[in-house]
C-alpha cells in the first residue's frame, strides 16, 4: 500500500478550542503519522499514511470539528513522505504575516460544572475551573498564537497533576491554556471598603452572606468587574444607584436558572433559548411581578435585562446561598467603560462597593456583557461584547488594504479589516466621556497589536465634530468619509451579502447630512459606493442644540408652538404646568430668532417630542429613555393611525398627527392610545415611503438600520406592512442595529472606493 503525506492548512476559529487535541486523536483513529501546530495563519497539519486514511481524516476534520471551532477554509496538498511513525503536537510557530482567528470567551461547560460541584473532585468549588470546551480566551491572550506563554496564565506554572492533564491527548484539558487547580492556579481575595484584606476561610460563602445582608460587592469576572447586590433589597438597589450615579437606567439582574428568572419575568421561548445559549447574554424581558424585585431595578419601564451565570464564581455564589436575584451591573461610573484592573477599581471607583471579591488572574483587556432584545423572530444585538468579540464578520471578498473604521461617538465600536475578516472591537461607549475616549484609543492599539494589523486606510463618519472621526483624520492615512445613515444600511447589506442597490430605512437619533443639517429618518436608495435620499420625517427645531436630545420638552415646546402658535399655552395648560411657563417662553424666543435652534429630521427626536407632548417623559436621564418609556406605555389593543402625507420630495407630513397627539396627553388612557397610534403611524409612513421609493427605483430589497429599530414595537408593526407590500426585508445578524454597527458599514463603503 502506497504511503502519502498531506499538508493541510486550516483557517478559522481553531485556536483555544481544542483543535490540536482533536487532530491528534483523529490521527490516532485513522492510524496516521505526522504533526500539528498553531501558526499565525491558524492550524497547520501534516499527515502520513494511506491515501484512503488521509481522505477519511480530512472528511472527519471538515464534518465533525470540535464544538467550539469555526472552520472557514481548509487547503490541502500532497508533499513528500518523511517515513514518520508517530503523530506529535509541536511547538507553535509565531512568525508569519497573517493573523489567526482568536476564540471568544466561553461560559463554563457542563462537565466543569459537574466537577466543581463534586466534593470528591480535586477542583471542588474551584472558581477558575476550565477545560478545552470552556473558559476565558480573548480576555486572557496577550498576543498570537494562543499558547499559555502568551496569556495572563503565564505566571501560574502548572502543578504535576495539571501538567499531566495538559500533556495527555485523551484528557479534556489537553492543551487547555488556562488549565489550573487550587494547588497551582489563581486564587480569590476578599477586600474591605478601604481595599484591606479580609481574612476568611471561605471567600465565596462570605460573599454570599454579605449579599444576603444587603451589602454592595464589586466582583471581578472574566472581562471586568460587576457591582452586585440583592435585587429584592430596595435599600441596596437605591444605594448602588446613588453611588454609581445611575439614577434611572435599568439594572441587569442575574439568577441561577430559567425557573428563578420566571418568578419575576415573563419569558418567551426565543428569550429562553438566547438566555441558555453559550454566550449567556443579557436579554431584555417584560416584568411579570412588580413586587418580586425592588422598584428601582427598572423604574417606569416594562422591560429590564436578565441573564444567567457564566463564570464559575457566579455559579458558586448561587450554590452558596446568594440571593436568588442579584443585580449584576457593569463595574463603572455611569456611561464609562467597565473597569478591569485592581488599580482602576481602587483609584476610580472607591466608595461604591462595601466589599470587593477579586482575584490574581490578570484580565488582559476589558469586555462588557452583551445585550440582546428579541423583536418578533429576530434576536437584535444591542451591545456586542463578551461571547462575540473578537470573532470576526466574514467579508465577501478580501479588502485591498487593511482598513481602520472608527465608528461613531455614541455606542462606539471600531473595526479593523484585513483579508476576508472584519474584526469589530468590544463595546466602548460614548466618546463624550473622557474615560471612554481614552479606552477608544487604547483599544485600537490593543487590537492592532493582537492581530498584527497595520491600517493603510481610515474610514470615518463625515460629522465634522465627532471625536472618533478626528482620531481617524489625524492618523496621516488616506481617509474615506462615510455618511452616518449610509453606513447603517451598508452594514446590513454586508452582513447579508447583498449586492447592487437596496432601499434603506435608517431611523435613529442623529447623523450629519451632506447638506450640513442633522438627519436621522432616511429612506435611501443605497449601494455600497453611493446613496440617494428619497424621503425623511418632517424637520424639527432643536432649541438649545445638543441639549434638546437630553431634554425632550424643548423639542415638544418648539413643535407645539409652530403648530398652534402662542395659543398652545392656553390650549394645553397641563403641558405648560409640567414644563414651566418661563422655560417655554425661552424656547419660543429661540424659535422666533433662530438662535441656537438647529433643525433635525431625526426619528429619535420625534419619539422624544411625542413622549414629552404625552407627558410621559420630559428629560432623558440616559440615552433613549423617552422612546423606551413611550414604547412601554403603548396600548397593545390600539391599532389606529393618525393621518399623514408624503410630499413630492418624499418628506413626510405629520401636522394632523401632532394636533391629535396634543389633545391626548391629558389622561392616562389618552397617553397609552396616543403612544400606540404614534408607533402605528411611524410604521405605516415608513412602509408607504418604501413603496414610493420602489416606484422611483424599481428596488424591492429593504434594509433596516439605526438605533430606532431597537424598538421592538416599531419593528413588530413595520415588518408585516413591508411583507404585505411584497418587500424582502433584511436586518443585522451579527452586529448591533444601533451605532455599534456603524464601523462595519464604514468598512463596507471604504471597500467600494476604487
Amino acid at each position: 500500500m502506497k504511503t502519502v503525506r498531506w499538508k493541510i492548512d486550516v483557517r478559522g476559529v481553531v485556536q483555544g478550542v481544542g483543535f490540536r487535541p482533536f487532530v491528534y486523536n483523529a490521527a490516532a483513529m485513522f492510524k496516521l503519522a505526522g504533526s500539528v501546530f498553531n501558526s499565525k495563519k491558524g492550524v497547520e497539519i501534516e499527515i502520513e499514511g494511506s491515501d484512503a486514511a488521509c481522505q477519511r481524516f480530512l472528511t472527519h476534520l471538515e464534518k465533525q470539528p470540535p464544538p467550539l471551532a469555526r472552520i472557514d477554509h481548509v487547503a490541502s496538498a500532497q508533499i513528500e513522505p518523511k517515513g514518520e511513525t508517530g503523530f506529535t503536537i509541536v511547538t507553535s510557530h509565531p512568525e508569519g504575516a497573517e493573523v489567526p482567528l482568536i476564540s471568544k470567551d466561553w461560559d463554563v461547560c457542563a462537565d466543569c460544572l459537574r466537577e466543581m460541584m463534586d466534593p470528591a473532585d480535586r477542583r471542588h468549588r474551584y472558581p477558575f475551573i476550565n477545560c478545552t470546551n470552556c473558559g476565558p480566551r480573548y480576555t486572557l491572550i496577550t498576543k498570537a498564537p494562543y499558547d499559555r506563554p502568551y496569556t495572563s496564565m503565564a505566571g501560574f506554572p502548572m502543578c504535576t497533576d495539571c501538567q499531566r492533564e495538559y500533556d495527555d491527548p485523551t484528557n479534556r484539558r489537553f492543551h487547555a491554556q488556562p488549565n489550573a487547580c487550587p494547588v497551582c492556579g489563581p486564587r480569590l481575595k476578599l477586600r474591605g471598603a478601604a481595599w484591606e484584606d479580609i481574612a476568611c476561610a471561605d471567600h465565596i460563602g462570605e460573599t454570599a452572606r454579605l449579599l444576603r445582608e444587603g451589602k454592595i460587592l464589586a466582583i471581578k469576572g472574566v472581562g471586568g468587574y460587576h457591582f452586585a447586590c440583592d435585587a429584592r433589597n430596595g435599600g441596596a438597589v437605591e444605594a448602588l444607584r446613588e453611588r454609581k450615579m445611575r439614577k434611572e437606567k435599568p439594572l441587569a439582574v442575574m439568577s441561577n436558572s430559567i425557573e428563578d428568572i420566571a418568578a419575576y419575568a415573563d419569558l418567551t421561548g426565543p428569550q429562553k433559548d438566547v438566555l441558555l445559549s453559550r454566550k449567556k447574554p443579557i436579554v431584555l424581558v417584560n416584568k411579570k411581578n412588580e413586587t418580586a424585585l425592588a422598584e428601582g431595578i427598572a423604574p417606569g419601564l416594562r422591560e429590564f435585562g436578565v441573564f444567567l451565570p457564566y463564570t464559575p464564581v457566579q455559579h458558586l455564589l448561587f450554590a452558596a446561598g446568594a440571593p436568588a436575584a442579584l443585580v449584576m451591573t457593569s463595574g463603572n461610573i455611569s456611561d464609562e467603560p467597565i473597569v478591569f484592573t485592581e488599580e482602576e477599581m481602587e483609584e476610580r471607583l472607591g466608595g461604591i462597593a462595601d466589599y470587593y471579591l477579586t482575584h490574581n488572574r490578570p484580565i488582559v483587556w476589558r469586555c462588557d456583557d452583551p445585550v440582546i432584545r428579541i423583536a418578533g423572530t429576530h434576536a437584535m444585538i444591542l451591545r456586542r461584547s463578551r461571547g462575540f468579540v473578537p470573532v470576526p464578520v466574514k467579508l465577501a471578498k478580501e479588502v485591498a488594504r487593511p482598513i481602520l473604521a472608527c465608528g461613531g461617538d455614541l455606542k462606539n465600536v471600531f473595526c479593523l479589516a484585513k483579508g476576508e475578516n472584519a474584526f469589530l472591537g468590544p463595546h466602548i461607549g460614548d466618546l463624550v466621556n473622557a474615560e471612554a475616549n481614552r479606552n477608544f484609543h487604547e483599544s485600537i492599539e490593543h487590537f492592532k497589536g493582537l492581530f498584527g494589523i497595520v491600517p493603510e486606510l481610515a474610514a470615518v463618519d463625515m460629522h465634522p465634530g465627532y471625536q472618533s472621526s478626528a482620531y481617524g483624520r489625524r492618523l496621516g492615512l488616506p481617509v474615506v468619509e462615510v455618511q452616518h445613515h449610509h453606513a447603517h444600511i451598508a452594514a446590513v447589506m454586508l452582513e447579508n451579502k447583498l449586492k447592487g442597490e437596496v432601499i434603506g430605512v435608517a431611523l435613529d437619533g442623529t447623523g450629519y447630512g451632506p447638506d450640513g443639517t442633522i438627519w436621522g429618518s432616511e429612506i435611501l436608495a443605497c449601494s455600497y459606493a453611493k446613496f440617494q435620499r428619497l424621503g425623511h420625517f418632517p424637520a424639527l427645531k432643536l432649541p438649545g442644540g445638543d441639549k434638546a436630545a437630553k431634554e425632550p420638552w424643548r423639542v415638544a415646546a418648539a413643535l407645539l408652538y409652530e403648530t398652534f402658535g402662542e395659543s398652545f399655552k392656553e390650549l394645553f395648560p397641563a403641558f405648560v404646568a409640567t414644563v414651566g411657563e418661563k422655560k417655554i417662553d425661552g424656547i419660543t424666543g429661540m424659535v422666533d430668532t433662530g438662535i441656537n435652534c438647529p433643525v433635525s429630521t431625526g426619528a429619535g427626536r420625534w419619539f422624544d417630542a411625542v413622549a414629552s407632548i404625552l407627558m410621559v417623559q420630559q428629560v432623558n436621564a440616559f440615552e433613549g429613555q423617552a422612546p423606551m418609556m413611550l414604547e412601554s406605555i403603548a396600548d397593545p389593543s390600539e391599532d389606529g393611525v393618525f393621518p399623514f402625507g408624503i410630499g413630492e420630495d418624499g418628506a413626510l407630513q405629520f401636522d394632523h398627527m401632532v394636533r391629535e397627539l396634543a389633545c391626548m396627553g391629558e389622561t392616562e388612557a389618552g397617553r397609552d392610545a396616543g403612544a400606540a397610534k404614534f408607533h402605528n403611524t411611524i410604521a405605516l409612513a415608513a412602509a408607504d415611503s418604501c413603496v414610493r421609493a420602489r416606484n422611483i427605483t424599481g428596488l424591492n430589497d429593504v434594509c433596516l438600520g439605526g438605533g430606532s429599530f431597537q424598538n421592538a414595537l416599531l419593528l413588530k408593526k413595520l415588518e408585516p406592512l413591508l411583507m404585505e407590500r411584497g418587500f424582502k426585508i433584511f436586518l443585522p445578524q451579527q452586529v448591533p442595529v444601533n451605532d455599534g454597527g456603524l464601523a462595519l458599514g464604514q468598512i463596507a463603503v471604504a471597500m467600494s472606493i476604487k
